[in-house]
């Protein structure tokens, strides 16, 4: 074996070519490598491994494979787009009674209520703008409803369209409703400067008035629209 890898490499090339093309290109990669060297094993050419640096050669695939995992892995581990809040006075909703408590514990504060679709394209590019909102008016209380997991809620407040804005105050409840996309996104700021005025408000936040909110069984199949 050590004999057969002091020839010259033409010829043994040559011979290596007659007798297996895979093992030749192996033998020219090595051969190709400034400070390669072969071990012989049980005089087998068959077992010819390369040492020194041509021990290298798979190591950057390898760690571009190893970067492009850790990279997938970190991205899944971030939050989904409606899972992001902007601050304290922005709440997730996930039931009719925690809807009731919410508008309850607010009271004489503004309310705005986004329901919204995970699917809908319309929400999701409203979303930001509404989250810089919320930091502007941290003195308004936001409420997040995802229309999926509170369907029968939804339907007994009549949210055929995504997204869709409820607003609230204190005793006087519900104030006006209104589907709104990012290119109508002024319809909020309006709505906010008309409904959040300083106000005495006589008597007990009213919530949703006198809407039954009783749990209903929701249709299979039961989606909202987006807007456009």
């Amino acid at each position: 074996m050590a004999d057969a890898i002091r020839s010259s490499p033409s010829s043994l090339i040559h011979s290596l070519r007659l007798s297996s093309p895979s093992l030749l290109t192996t033998f020219h990669l090595a051969l190709n490598s400034p400070q390669s060297s072969f071990v012989p094993i049980n005089q087998n050419l068959d077992k010819i491994v390369p040492t020194g640096p041509s021990r290298l050669a798979c190591s950057p695939r390898k760690l571009s494979l190893s970067f492009k995992v850790r990279a997938t892995v970190n991205e899944t581990e971030q939050p989904k787009w409606w899972e992001r809040n902007s601050g304290p006075n922005m709440i997730d909703i996930h039931s009719t009674q925690e809807f009731l408590d919410a508008l309850s514990q607010a009271g004489d504060r503004l309310v705005i209520v986004e329901f919204y679709g995970s699917w809908c394209a319309s929400c999701r590019a409203l979303f930001p703008k509404l989250c810089r909102t919320a930091q502007e008016h941290p003195d308004i209380t936001f409420l997040k409803v995802n229309f999926d997991e509170n369907k029968p809620m939804c339907k007994s407040l009549n949210v055929k369209v995504l997204p869709y804005f409820h607003f609230y105050r204190g005793a006087d409840g519900q104030l006006e409703s209104f589907s709104c996309s990012l290119a109508k996104f002024q319809k909020i700021k309006d709505a906010i400067e008309m409904h959040n005025t300083a106000r005495c408000s006589i008597g007990p936040p009213r919530g949703v008035g006198d809407l039954n909110l009783e749990p209903v069984t929701a249709p299979k199949n039961d989606r909202a629209t987006g807007s456009s």
